[in-house]
């Protein structure tokens, strides 16, 4: 029998949390109802009280409540639900968890649910499960249910999801997995345009005994990778999409944000950079493209995604960007060059090959890295087999010499 944490706002939201307890025990498993409410008394009685939760993190509830200020409430108790969720996780009281809740509940809830591991089971049902949820999912690996209708009361339609989703949360539990590996860890990224790139090089990686961990270099997906390296739970970086950048210079919707590169140099981690992909960056449908954008090298990737080749003046800059990230490294690492493009599309022939941006691209990195930095041109494309797997074996040499000045 697991037990399930179910958290939520009772006072507003108490009679929908409770049918969820109960579809949980009807299931065969124990649900602890846990109060992060900051209004009236919660309308069910909870297991885990709402002062016992502040108390986890040395807030005074009585006063904050009689402020009133209802975002100063609800950052306040997502803090001290983060707090608590850990310790009951950490402490091996609980096996998962779920929530409902509009715009205050999702806050409280995801934030408690961001500070637990990956793997953990964590399912959301919001209001705001249906628009843009990257602020409240993060890095890590929760569930979001839409509602569909209002979190308030208890009909036909409500009951079925929040029934659902806690079937959900159980099957979630009672899924048992095998994840005990002995392999060493390998962080690997990857965009479509480099998939080539990562299919020719984990052969190699897993050759040599390593398991290759690849991440989608769409954002979110840097930060996940970024998050892995800083936690130290990695063995080496083959770092060879590093196309956030590119979105992050120049506004693109796909930025990793300014730390993108930094945990390979935090955590002292062995890594293999290149400038994959940094030819482009992303944007939305066609028609959604910024004004200023038009008369550049535009690219439909899909209906969806729309991409614009960086020039020359970016492309120099990129390369003082990534230089200075790996300047600081302080493990060893080796940043690659593919002289025949950084990118499926920038290959000779392809629709974003321009010789003079990626020149820009590479006397800037050769100018800015220190010289303590190696750096190999490798006439290919970055998707080629040759290249591929000069990079695997410059990350596995890396790995191997940080593993001898440790030792």
């Amino acid at each position: 029998m697991a037990v399930i944490a179910v958290l939520g706002t009772l006072d507003t939201k108490g009679q929908e949390h409770s049918l969820v307890a109960e579809c949980i025990k009807a299931r065969g498993h124990e649900a602890l109802l846990i109060d992060v409410g900051s209004g009236d008394p919660p309308s069910v009685s909870p297991g885990i009280t709402r002062e016992e939760v502040a108390q986890a993190a040395g807030l005074d509830l009585g006063s904050l409540s009689e402020r009133r200020d209802r975002g100063e409430c609800v950052s306040a108790m997502s803090q001290a639900a983060q707090k608590f969720l850990s310790n009951l996780v950490s402490e091996g009281k609980i096996d998962g968890v779920i929530s409902l809740g509009g715009g205050g509940g999702t806050a409280i809830a995801t934030a408690a649910m961001r500070s637990l591991p990956v793997g953990f089971p964590k399912v959301m049902v919001s209001t705001l499960a249906s628009g843009n949820t990257s602020h409240y999912i993060g890095t890590k690996d929760i569930v979001m249910f839409p509602s569909v209708v209002d979190v308030a009361g208890l009909n036909r339609i409500s009951r079925r999801i929040f029934a659902q989703a806690a079937g959900a949360v159980c099957g979630m539990v009672e899924t048992e997995i095998d994840v005990s590996a002995t392999k060493p860890l390998i962080a690997a990224s990857m965009f479509g345009n480099t998939t080539e790139c990562i299919d020719h090089a984990i052969p190699v990686l897993e050759e040599a005994g390593y398991e290759v961990l690849v991440f989608h270099a769409t954002g979110t997906g840097g930060k996940a990778m970024e998050s892995l390296i800083h936690d130290g739970l990695v063995d080496g970086v083959l770092d060879v999409t590093t196309t956030e950048w590119a979105d992050e210079l120049i506004g693109g919707v796909l930025s990793a944000g300014p730390e993108r590169l930094n945990a390979a140099a935090e955590a002292s981690i062995p890594a293999v950079v290149v400038p994959g992909c940094l030819d482009m960056a992303n944007f939305g449908e066609r028609e959604t493209l910024p004004p200023e954008f038009e008369g550049r090298n535009i690219y439909v990737h899909n209906p969806q995604v729309t991409l614009i080749r960086t020039n020359p003046a970016e492309c120099s800059e990129l390369g003082r960007i990534i230089a200075e990230k790996v300047n600081r490294y302080s493990a060893p690492v080796t940043v690659l060059l593919p002289l025949q493009g950084v990118s499926a599309i920038s290959a000779v022939g392809q629709p974003f090959h321009d010789p003079e941006a990626d020149a820009a691209l590479f006397d800037s990195l050769s100018e800015h890295l220190s010289p303590s930095v190696p750096i190999k041109r490798i006439n290919a494309n970055i998707n080629d087999a040759i290249f591929a797997k000069a990079c695997a074996t410059a990350l596995v040499a890396n790995i191997k010499a940080h593993q001898s000045s440790t030792t």
